[in-house]
């Protein structure tokens, strides 16, 4: 046998085919351990909804069953004669292959899955802007504090509470219990001194 049979499992011609029989599907089977491509047309046709309802029940989604569908029937076709009835019915025998068609499917994907998973997780590159802006801002900040560590203690106060606490200079003042202008003076006269003290602007 070079093919299976073009109808799709659960396609009307299909269903048109189902047997009530069960043993017939067995006869069948016999003879396609003995070659017989008609016998198996017609074991197709007869069980492949089945079949395919089993597998998509595992695998959830219908394209990947219906080509575990087709693993199965030529697993079938090529396996036929090690069927035993006396062991079981035909599409007992049939169901079995399918459901384990559809677990290693199931199973096969996972591990893709995973492994997908792991290569991204062990290969992923840190972004190149963001971990230099993260390295410059923390250069920066050290650079700072050592600046600050330059003011007098007035300016550093003031500085502080303005710049790195986030208060306005009326609450700088109020705060240091100044003059606004006294308050804004020691801010004024920190921020040259740590201009200077950074070099900004030379």
């Amino acid at each position: 046998m070079t093919h299976l049979r073009a109808t799709a499992p659960g396609s009307p011609e299909g269903e048109s085919g189902a047997v009530s029989d069960t043993s017939e599907p067995a006869a069948l089977l016999q003879r396609c351990g003995r070659g017989d491509e008609a016998a198996f047309a017609a074991l197709y046709d007869a069980t492949s909804p089945r079949v395919f309802g089993l597998v998509l029940r595992v695998v959830r989604d219908r394209n990947q069953a219906e080509e575990v569908t087709q693993e199965v029937f030529l697993e079938v076709w090529r396996h036929s004669a090690r069927y035993d009835a006396a062991r079981g019915s035909a599409i007992s025998w049939l169901l079995t292959i399918a459901h384990r068609r559809a677990v290693d499917r199931v199973r096969s994907a996972e591990a893709s899955t995973a492994r997908d998973t792991t290569y991204h997780q062990q290969t992923q590159v840190p972004d190149h802007d963001s971990t230099a802006e993260a390295a410059h801002a923390s250069l920066e900040a050290h650079r700072v504090r050592q600046a600050v560590q330059s003011l007098t203690e007035v300016q550093r106060e003031a500085l502080e509470l303005a710049y790195f606490s986030g208060y306005t200079h009326t609450e700088v003042a109020a705060l240091l219990d100044l003059p606004l202008g006294t308050a804004k003076t020691r801010i004024r006269d920190g921020l040259i001194r740590l201009r200077d003290t950074m070099g900004v602007g030379q």
